[in-house]
């Protein structure tokens, strides 16, 4: 016999624009999401017996992220994704917990001639800030911020060498090496009440943002790096002491490689070691680095 162990389902890739328009000073701002909500609770028998009672269609989930987002500030991430979670679960009794992530898009505001422009923007690379809320019956709301896709990259500054050295091992120590990645950095914020204290916390989520991706780049900028692994755990450690709400970090950081070419058999040409000005940027296979760093003693709520 067979059973159902776990589900969940819902709506993907909900693209969302909502434009805000201060009439007093004519300035438009802008805001461009893509959500996701999943939803769990009791509805194995729609797996089970066809039995589709049961079943909040997705297209209404979608339809309900429209409305929402219209009868309620979008920004930060942090609470409209903790909005539209409470929503499901506090509406459909028989949904115990709502899955939601919103991706902001990068829209910066263009300058003209020396002056913000009041209604113009631009997309100033693929980097977004992410968030993913969970509101479960009786549990509160756990969420997740999160910096993705920001590219980096210092040309100096960065070394590996005395690893582990066996019958495997063909990488040479480094001393002084490119070093560039994508940088995914999470933080995960102590378990929140429910919605109203998630509210209090509004004028804390944007700042925790700015420090994260703040310590982020100052930190890549001037760490006579050892090897990704120490440099992201510095990086960890600052954001706890920055944010003391924030329960955890984690960063993902793969490695973006670019290799010296050897262009010593035209005409003895240098162009390696010290002599190294052009380099072959690589795609795969790289290096992927990973951690999460907690505070010492147990978690608690705030």
């Amino acid at each position: 016999m067979s059973k159902l162990s776990s589900a969940r389902y819902g709506k993907d890739n909900i693209r969302v624009y909502k434009v805000h328009r201060d009439q007093a000073t004519g300035m438009q701002t802008v805001v461009e999401m893509t959500v996701c909500v999943l939803l769990e609770g009791e509805i194995e028998t729609s797996y089970t017996q066809a039995d589709n009672s049961v079943i909040v269609a997705t297209d209404t989930m979608k339809n309900t992220v429209y409305i929402l987002a219209k009868q309620h500030p979008v920004t930060p991430p942090e609470l409209f994704a903790s909005v539209v979670s409470t929503h499901f679960v506090s509406t459909y009794k028989h949904i115990h917990a709502a899955h939601v992530k919103v991706v902001t898009h990068r829209w910066t505001r263009m300058t003209v001639d020396g002056k913000p422009h009041p209604h113009s923007f631009f997309r100033d690379g693929a980097e977004t800030r992410n968030v993913e809320a969970v509101a479960r019956d009786g549990q509160g709301i756990s969420i997740r911020s999160a910096i993705a896709g920001l590219l980096v990259l210092k040309s100096t500054g960065s070394a590996f060498h005395d690893f582990v050295r066996d019958e495997y091992a063909s990488l040479p120590d480094v001393y002084d090496r490119i070093l560039s990645t994508e940088v995914d950095c999470g933080w995960t914020w102590k378990t929140f009440d429910g919605l109203d204290h998630v509210q209090s916390m509004v004028p804390i989520f944007d700042k925790a943002w700015n420090s994260a991706r703040t310590i982020t780049m100052k930190t890549f900028a001037i760490d006579n790096s050892a090897s990704v692994q120490n440099t992201m755990y510095k990086m960890c450690d600052q954001i706890l002491a920055a944010v003391p709400a924030v329960a955890a970090v984690d960063y993902s950081l793969p490695n973006k490689h670019y290799f010296e070419i050897d262009m010593s058999w035209h005409k003895g040409l240098q162009n390696t070691g010290k002599h190294a000005e052009v380099y072959a940027p690589q795609s795969n296979p790289n290096g992927l680095i990973q951690c999460t760093v907690t505070r010492r003693g147990k978690s608690s709520k705030l």
